[in-house]
């Protein structure tokens, strides 16, 4: 058989595949408390992503404790819970090696209100009311 060349598109799809598989897993995870943490049972936590490296070994996992709410105790059980959670998912996920997890917080749901925040002050309001008016 021939082994097909892998370029770039594929390898970022197949990145993307299993960074979603991991999600998948580690939200399944949390949501059915399977982890024996006192801090985790206690809140829900929200999975938004991971980003796989490109050699399937490390995973950066980006999380959200729900409403933002001691979100640094949340990370730091996530982070002391990190071999039970890279042991299930190599489990599940039967892959060559097991991806090294790392927990971050995601800061893109800040990022959007912040956006918004911008956008709806006043004077940036009447700079775009101004635009359309002329266009």
């Amino acid at each position: 058989m021939s082994r097909q060349q892998a370029t770039p598109e594929t390898r970022s799809v197949r990145l993307l595949k299993v960074g979603e598989q991991v999600r998948h897993i580690l939200s399944e995870l949390l949501s059915r408390q399977e982890v024996h943490d006192d801090v985790l049972s206690a809140h829900t936590v929200s999975v938004t992503e991971v980003r796989m490296s490109p050699d399937l070994r490390h995973a950066t996992v980006f999380i959200k404790a729900l409403l933002g709410e001691d979100e640094e105790i949340v990370l730091k059980a996530l982070r002391t819970n990190t071999a039970f959670f890279q042991r299930e998912t190599a489990q599940r996920l039967r892959l060559k090696y097991a991806a090294r997890l790392k927990f971050l917080p995601d800061e893109s749901f800040d990022e959007a209100s912040r956006i918004d925040a911008l956008l709806s002050d006043p004077r940036v309001q009447r700079d775009i009311d101004a635009q359309e008016s002329e266009g």
